[in-house]
């Protein structure tokens, strides 16, 4: 899943814990099938072609990087994916003593504490290169 695809995301950059979900997502496609994503998901062929090569997609949504992951047989559904991730990015918040203030201050992106919140949350979509700093400056702050 996303937030456990690197032991130890605060020792590396956040372009390459991104790359760490997107070489997750090229598996799940490879193991799948991009058709099969395509049927299974709401994502475009185009998205899907780009996810099965280095290009990637950053601004891919968490909660289309969770669909393409639950295409595969090993994996969750969806839901229980966004779910794990949001709890462990809360959990690892509460370890590392920061909130999303400090977060928001602390990453390279455009966002409030309460847009940090709401990604989150869920109340908002979320990217995976958002995620990728968030998670990587909370757990750098953790460690």
């Amino acid at each position: 899943m996303l937030h456990d695809v690197i032991d130890d995301p605060g020792s590396i950059s956040p372009d390459a814990l991104r790359e760490a979900y997107e070489a997750e997502l090229r598996a799940a496609v490879e193991a799948t099938g991009a058709d099969t994503i395509v049927a299974e998901t709401n994502l475009d062929p185009e998205t899907v072609s780009r996810l099965g090569t280095s290009e990637g997609v950053p601004d891919l949504s968490v909660d289309d990087a969770a669909a393409v992951l639950a295409t595969r047989d090993d994996t969750p559904d969806s839901e229980t994916i966004v779910a794990h991730l949001r709890d462990h990015m809360m959990i690892a918040m509460a370890t590392a003593v920061v909130d999303v203030d400090t977060v928001a201050a602390n990453i390279d992106h455009d966002l409030t504490g309460q847009e940090v919140q709401q990604a989150l949350e869920g109340r908002t979509v979320m990217t995976l290169a958002q995620l990728a700093s968030i998670q990587q400056f909370v757990a750098e702050r953790a460690s």
